[in-house]
């Protein structure tokens, strides 16, 4: 259910003073409105009192859009069209930042809000006092009952309505009794849940409340359980969350971070993750968020200050590894939540990292072994959750979570366990490690510690089972899976990519993000202008606006396996190098070395390159493009027979080429 500050039928608000509804507004409102807030309502007010005479619908001001923190001016519903208009007193020009802005709204009603699915959403801004006004019905190639957005000064709001109308309406319908009280299920991005989780503890709001959703809720009320045990009755505990790509396994370990923060009695926790780019991106999408609520207040806040307020609840596993190192006492925090852990290196590539690069000559554990080391210093309890993702190794020594039941086993059998019973699925490669586990240690299975729904795709929640099927080469299942989400979730195929970068701008609807992907490995796209190897920062690339040539949306940077995991971007070109080359004996994997194409006969490695695909595969929320270039027969390395069988491979499932 939705609110607003103000709701009335349109011929009620029309016999109203404007004195009275704005009283009405304000005490909605459970912040103080100002006098410059007063006089806009007042013109607001007035304009569209004079525009609805001769309509009988519903109208809202300050209608709520939770996941975004916002709120639009106003909504109209006359029959089963719903206007979504945002006014800027005072202003002259539509500026692009405003478009967006109430294309959002319209974007997330029509994504997320029951009732707004099948009614058409008309976005229009009201630059008030604008020199002409851009009056154009036009939807897009989505058709789904969105229009573009109308730009207009108050002078033509009437016409922009009345034209909207005389090409729409459906007199048959009016759906404004059920409106406001439609179900609102968002599925927020990572940096949206994680901006809500630093500013309130929850998330509640602004997360789907469906059957399905539940998952989340019954996971992090297990885990807030094991910790209140191990808190009085003094144990040591582990946990094992799995699930599959995008369930929201980083979502349940913020969660559990900040409902964790009483420091009085020493239950505080922390957030860990080995993926620098994701804390890198969070810890500034966090003091950004948090200098300018300060600025919005009144206050000054520097950046520096900012960011170090966040180091304390998101950190790079690496530095905190590294500061217990020097710091023989226990940790600050009692619970620790360690994302991505089966990236955690085994204990060849850590005693070797340690002696080369800190100077470590002793050291003798694997980073599992010693993480664990850490808060077993504490003399009465500490709790660890693991949040698992199969079939995520990417990098050298990444050790998988065996590592983690490994070192259990062998140095901390005191501990007790706690595992999601995915984690003997085969894409976890634990089971041995899990039977060899309860031989020493109690091991307690439970069901609620695996996600086992796809969160990130609001569109499709089985595209981790259908990248799944194609990377195992599961052909006849790609193709059911496929024609099961094909409706909802868009993947084309080409081999052109200016005509990828034009599909994902033609699809893209407002501030929506969207990027070109690659694999670490594709280093024979140069001749396409994508170059792997050229720098790129990637809180630019997901955090700066579409005016930024650093940002996503230029598609001149392109970010690899390493920069995206555990992100997620609403629309995705994934440009296949031909690193990995689909055969019928299975996939070939390759590295470029000098001047050539290598195989890569190592077991572990390839398993490295399927999953980095596997991880480009599963970015986007919205729907995706798969570039597989042509090749040249003129150069050596690009070879079209390194390309056409991936190409022929992915259309043969049903993905139409543009």
């Amino acid at each position: 259910m939705l609110n607003s500050y103000y709701k009335d039928d349109i011929q009620t608000f029309i016999n109203k003073s404007r004195e009275e509804i704005i009283g009405e507004i304000t005490l909605s409102n459970q912040f103080d409105s100002n006098r410059k807030q007063n006089k806009s309502w007042e013109l607001q007010i007035y304009i569209l009192q004079k525009v609805l005479k001769s309509y009988s619908g519903t109208i809202f001001f300050e209608f709520s859009i939770p996941r975004m923190g916002k709120r639009v001016d106003a909504l109209v519903i006359i029959q089963n069209t719903v206007f979504v208009i945002e006014f800027k007193v005072g202003e002259s020009k539509y500026h692009n930042i405003n478009i967006e802005q109430v294309w959002d709204y319209a974007l997330d009603l029509k994504n997320f809000h029951k009732p707004s699915h099948k009614a058409l959403l008309v976005p229009i801004l009201v630059a008030t006092e604008a020199e002409n006004s851009i009056i154009e019905i036009a939807t897009t190639s989505h058709n789904d009952k969105l229009l573009l957005p109308i730009k207009v000064n108050q002078q033509d709001l009437q016409d922009a309505i009345s034209t909207t109308l005389s090409f729409y309406t459906d007199k048959e319908q009016d759906i404004s009794a059920e409106y406001a009280a439609g179900s609102y299920s968002p599925t927020p991005t990572i940096v949206e849940a994680a901006l809500n989780l630093y500013r309130t503890h929850t998330v509640d709001e602004i997360t789907r409340s469906d059957a399905e959703a539940k998952n989340l809720t019954e996971t992090t009320s297990l885990i807030s359980q094991v910790i209140k045990k191990a808190q009085i009755e003094k144990k040591k505990i582990i946990c094992f969350v799995t699930g599959v790509p995008g369930a929201g396994k980083t979502l349940v370990g913020l969660k559990v971070a900040t409902s964790h923060l009483d420091e009085e009695n020493g239950n505080t926790s922390v957030y860990l993750s080995g993926n620098g780019p994701l804390v890198s991106i969070l810890q500034e999408a966090l003091a950004r968020d948090k200098i300018k609520n300060e600025k919005e207040n009144g206050r000054k806040l520097t950046k520096g200050k900012a960011r170090a307020s966040v180091k304390t609840f998101i950190q790079n596993i690496h530095h905190y590894r590294d500061a217990y190192l020097v710091d023989p006492k226990p940790p600050y925090d009692h619970v620790a939540i360690f994302d991505e852990a089966q990236r955690a290196w085994n204990k060849e590539q850590t005693v070797k990292f340690m002696k080369q690069k800190k100077g470590q000559h002793d050291f003798d554990f694997s980073e599992p072994e010693f993480l664990i080391s850490c808060l077993d210093r504490h003399k009465d309890w500490s709790v660890i959750i693991c949040l698992v993702g199969g079939g995520q190794e990417i990098n050298t020594g990444e050790a998988g979570i065996s590592e983690w039941l490994e070192a259990i086993k062998n140095r901390f059998s005191n501990w007790e366990v706690y595992i999601s019973p995915n984690l003997v699925d085969s894409e976890y490669q634990a089971e041995e490690a899990i039977t060899n586990l309860k031989e020493k240690t109690s091991v307690k299975l439970n069901p609620s510690l695996h996600l086992k729904v796809s969160m990130r795709s609001f569109r499709a929640e089985n595209l981790s089972l259908l990248v799944k099927n194609i990377l195992d080469l599961d052909y006849s299942s790609a193709i059911k899976t496929y024609s099961n989400l094909s409706t909802n979730y868009p993947i084309v195929l080409t081999r052109n990519v200016h005509k990828a970068k034009k599909w994902l701008k033609e699809k893209a609807r407002g501030s929506e993000r969207y990027g070109i992907i690659v694999s670490s490995q594709a280093q024979r796209l140069k001749p396409y202008a994508i170059d792997v190897k050229s720098p790129m920062n990637p809180v630019h690339w997901f955090l700066n606006d579409r005016d930024d040539v650093r940002s996503s949306y230029f598609l001149e940077d392109v970010a690899t396996e390493f920069h995206v995991q555990g992100l997620e971007l609403d629309w995705a070109c994934v440009t296949w190098d031909g690193d990995l080359r689909y055969s019928k004996e299975g996939w070939k994997s390759f590295s470029f070395v000098g001047k050539k194409w290598q195989h890569i006969h190592k077991e572990e490695r390839q398993k490295y390159l399927i999953n980095a695909y596997r991880v480009l595969l599963t970015r986007a929320r919205q729907g995706m493009v798969i570039v597989v270039p042509e090749g040249s027969n003129e150069d050596h390395t690009r070879k079209p027979e390194f390309y056409n069988s991936t190409f022929n491979y992915l259309k043969s499932i049903g993905f139409s080429e543009i």
